[in-house]
């Protein structure tokens, strides 16, 4: 018997949870895409998103996903035949390699395993090593989704500085944007990519580019640049929709105005600390799972972790089966676990909870106890106490004293 009926729950790590708000202000005709409401909707727009990411230069549409994004920051800085030095912490640091060396462009890869974060004195000696300053950019992303590590822009932007290298810092922020603290001017990020479908809260689609004022020289040079993804001609527009490099995402802007002023009601540092509530739960709960069997969080050290998803392993053939029960039984789901491969392959050692965007407690209360009804029917060995370390951990952060 299914009790998969009601509402289902995405608890994967993007696309996330869609506020009704958000719904509801896409729920309009099409309007003028060449003057009235839309215009003056999308210049509040992209500087509130300025805002939340603390960029002080050009914040950039694409009509397309992170990938866009990727290219985007490659094709605008960088020629055919430049080097660029990537850090690599899972899948996704992995494609956006794969995406440079597809342009032409030399990558040299420092990899840190697929637990850790990228460690700042490897990338300085690195740095350091590159006596004729080769390198034209540094590429890394802040989360990678499929590990769930986190890196220290910071003291990434440290090392850079320490080794007194001209590269660009270019940031992937698609799955922490939203979720996690981002200071891009702040901390000497460079160029700074995301997308709508994760801590912004909107429907898959748009791809958003933060860039710095020390792009521009090499922009200037960029041979890989081409007619629609230039960004001089969305920065700076002569009409309203070369924004867009044509015809506007009309209905994801009405959701992305919706889901940015919900961002900015809540304040951004708020949602931050949230975010770092609601992981804490999440990890609470399945170091409970793990005193009794295989199932643990992947990323050891809870300093290294994200607090916009969590990549939970499990012992060889237990986390489809899991996910599959958690879906058709309780409507509940599951991220899928991924190799540490340019592409996209799933395994079965692992599942991921996205635990970003529109979400309270009681939300994830539902995911973690489905997974923990799972664990009992289908037998997999796991620790007692799961739920009760997760009710302890909010109530404790919730404690009056506590604020």
């Amino acid at each position: 018997m299914s009790l998969a009926f009601g509402r289902d729950h995405l608890a994967i790590p993007g696309p996330s949870v869609i506020p009704d708000r958000v719904l509801r202000a896409m729920h309009r005709n099409a309007p003028n895409i060449y003057a009235g409401p839309l215009v003056d909707l999308t210049k509040g727009l992209l500087d509130d998103l300025k805002r939340v990411a603390g960029c002080e230069g050009y914040a950039i549409f694409y009509i397309g996903n992170g990938h866009a994004g990727w290219e985007a920051s490659l094709c605008n800085t960088l020629s055919r035949g430049d080097r660029i030095l990537a850090l690599v912490t899972g899948r996704f640091s992995l494609g956006w390699v794969q995406m440079a060396r597809q342009l032409g462009i030399e990558v040299e890869t420092l990899e840190f395993g697929v637990t850790e974060p990228a460690d700042p004195a490897r990338v300085q000696a690195a740095l350091e090593a590159d006596t004729d300053k080769r390198f034209k950019a540094l590429i890394t992303v802040q989360t990678d989704t499929s590990t769930s590590t986190s890196n220290d822009i910071q003291a990434l932007r440290k090392a850079l500085d320490a080794a007194d290298h001209p590269a660009l810092l270019m940031v992937d922020a698609i799955a922490s944007f939203g979720c996690e603290p981002m200071r891009m001017h702040d901390w000497g990020v460079d160029v700074l990519l995301t997308a709508s479908q994760k801590g912004l809260m909107t429907p898959p689609g748009l791809a958003i580019v933060f860039i710095g004022e020390k792009v521009w020289p090499l922009h200037e040079v960029a041979t890989l640049n081409t007619p629609y993804w230039n960004w001089k001609a969305r920065a700076r527009p002569s009409v309203f929709p070369d924004h867009f490099g044509g015809t506007p995402p009309t209905h994801h802007l009405f959701g992305l105005r919706e889901a940015v002023d919900m961002l900015l009601e809540e304040s951004m540092e708020h949602v931050w600390e949230r975010h770092r509530t609601l992981a804490g739960c999440v990890w609470a709960t399945v170091d409970a799972w793990s005193a009794g069997g295989e199932i643990r969080c992947h990323v050891p050290n809870p300093l290294h972790r994200s607090t916009a998803v969590t990549a939970v392993d499990t012992a060889d053939g237990d986390s489809n089966r899991l996910r599959d029960w958690c879906e058709t039984q309780l409507g509940v789901v599951l991220g899928v676990g991924l190799k540490p491969t340019p592409t996209a392959t799933v395994v079965d050692t692992g599942f991921r909870i996205g635990h970003m965007g529109h979400l309270n407690p009681a939300m994830l209360f539902g995911t973690l106890a489905s997974i923990d009804a799972g664990l009992k029917a289908l037998d997999i060995p796991h620790g007692s106490g799961a739920l009760e370390a997760a009710s302890s951990w909010i109530a404790q952060g919730l404690r009056p004293s506590e604020r």
